[in-house]
């Protein structure tokens, strides 16, 4: 059976790197496991999931032009159970503070000049996408750059040079 890409294999791990794993397969052939291929969680050291001699099931994900085997451990295994999305606000949102007693007003925003309400969904504190959260970080870092460049300015005429 020869070796390709998409084909699921038993290996044995013949040496741990800080970067990866290698891995001898059928046919005298080895191959090897990166980092961010071995686990779907974080791994910071390979030894802490591996050691030499290990056998592993492994999947090649790719064969380079040099024909270095690349390969993954966890694309051979089924992918763990996603948590489950609850519905409902969170914990510390909006709907998970207690009402003042006796506060009986509808939640909603007032709308024109009369005292009528029209209740309308909470908007969200944050903005609500990472495009929006970068604009506002990027003015905030903005204006505190620019608060410190005047106060050295007026430092630096305080100083020195009468």
């Amino acid at each position: 059976m020869g070796i390709e890409v998409g084909s699921i294999l038993d290996g044995k791990v013949t040496g741990i790197t800080k970067f990866g794993a290698f891995v001898s397969l059928p046919g005298n052939r080895s191959g090897l496991v990166h980092i961010s291929e071995i686990a779907y969680s974080y791994v910071n050291d390979v030894h802490d999931l591996l050691a030499e001699g290990q056998e592993v099931k492994v999947k090649v994900i790719g064969i380079d032009d040099n024909n270095r085997i690349n390969l993954s451990i966890k694309q051979a295994l089924p992918p763990p159970p996603r948590p489950e999305r609850r519905s409902g606000p969170r914990p510390g949102g909006p709907g998970d503070r207690p009402r003042p007693e006796g506060d009986h007003r509808p939640q909603g925003r007032r709308s024109g000049p009369g005292r009528s309400f029209t209740l309308e969904p909470a908007q969200p504190r944050g903005p609500a996408s990472f495009e929006d959260q970068l604009k506002q970080f990027m003015a905030s870092s903005d204006s505190k750059l620019s608060e410190l460049h005047m106060n050295e300015k007026r430092g630096s005429r305080r100083g020195g040079r009468k």
